[in-house]
């Protein structure tokens, strides 16, 4: 955070409708309790159509809103999702300091996606290293995953509440400590 640009952290997931509209919503709340909203860009997107290939199958999911039942359980802490559903894209190996997946798959795809535009447009050394898992800055929990709540019942979406807000402190605590 030396610069004076704002950090940027963006979340990711499969379809950006649950967990990492989620993570955005949660760490942006954090972040505001603190008083440190003008240093941070937070953002989030989804893995589903990183290449045009596989755009027909996710044209549903962009420009949708968070799922009804992720922003209900997240009102009930304070905390509102307003997010809207993007897939990632190549700037935002640009854009973004930290680029946080879900899970491992969302990491894998990630990382593919990041090789593909990669090859057409070199990125920096190490804007690789900018991806890593959500769960890796938990302190609380041992999850090593953050789990997709979609098919679940209501324990799942408190579930991975409990998880974004133990990771996003912890989040919010080493980037502060490495500014």
């Amino acid at each position: 955070m030396a610069s004076n640009r704002p950090f940027g952290v963006l979340f990711v997931c499969l379809g950006n409708i649950c967990r990492s509209p989620s993570a955005e919503a949660v760490f942006r709340y954090i972040v505001e309790k603190r008083g440190l909203s003008s240093r941070f860009n937070i953002d989030s997107a989804g893995t589903i159509d990183y290449h045009e290939a596989s755009f027909s199958r996710s044209l549903w999911l962009i420009g949708d809103p968070a799922d009804a039942r992720m922003k209900a359980a997240a009102i009930k802490r304070g905390v509102l999702l307003t997010s809207i559903s993007r897939p990632i894209k190549p700037s935002d190996f640009d854009e973004f300091d930290l680029i946080l997946a879900m899970d491992k798959k969302n990491k894998a795809d990630i990382l593919k996606a990041y090789t593909i535009w990669n090859k057409n447009q070199p990125y920096d050394v190490d804007s690789r290293d900018k991806v890593k898992l959500m769960c890796s800055y938990c302190r609380k929990n041992e999850a090593t995953e953050v789990p997709d709540p979609y098919y679940g019942g209501p324990a799942g979406f408190e579930k991975v509440l409990d998880l974004l807000e133990d990771a996003c402190e912890g989040l919010l605590d080493s980037i502060m400590a490495a500014s």
